[in-house]
């Protein structure tokens, strides 16, 4: 058996995994392997109350006030799992919008069931991961 034999059913595998994957499955995959060029942490990994870095693409951006003032909220999803930002007093970011790939750095609380961080720190990031 040479050495080229278990590249081959590699890459077999590889083709028959991607065939029946389905298009989300994909994207979740490309979004994974992303994230190692963001030197961020998968947001499953992520505990409540610790600080931490994290990249993906921006699901939803939508305007819900928080105690009578104004909150900007968007849903990040990396392929792991998905974290809500929110901006406090803020109506709208430019570049905030949903499609985005955004790498942000924060604290992370649990809110309803749902990690949350609240006015992180963003860098919007070119689409490609560059």
């Amino acid at each position: 058996m040479s050495t080229a034999e278990p590249v081959k059913k590699g890459r077999l595998r590889g083709f028959f995994q991607r065939l029946t994957s389905t298009q989300a499955e994909l994207e979740a995959e490309e979004l994974r392997e992303d994230l190692g060029r963001h030197g961020a942490t998968p947001i499953a990994s992520c505990a409540e109350r610790q600080r931490s870095c994290v990249a993906g693409t921006l699901r939803t951006v939508t305007l819900r006030p928080r105690g009578g003032a104004p909150a900007l909220e968007a849903e990040l999803y990396d392929g792991s799992d998905v974290i809500d930002l929110v901006w406090l007093g803020r109506r709208k970011i430019v570049g905030i919008e949903p499609g985005r790939v955004v790498r942000a750095e924060g604290l992370i609380s649990v809110q309803d069931g749902r990690k949350v961080m609240f006015n992180p720190r963003y860098e919007l990031r070119p689409a490609g991961g560059q």
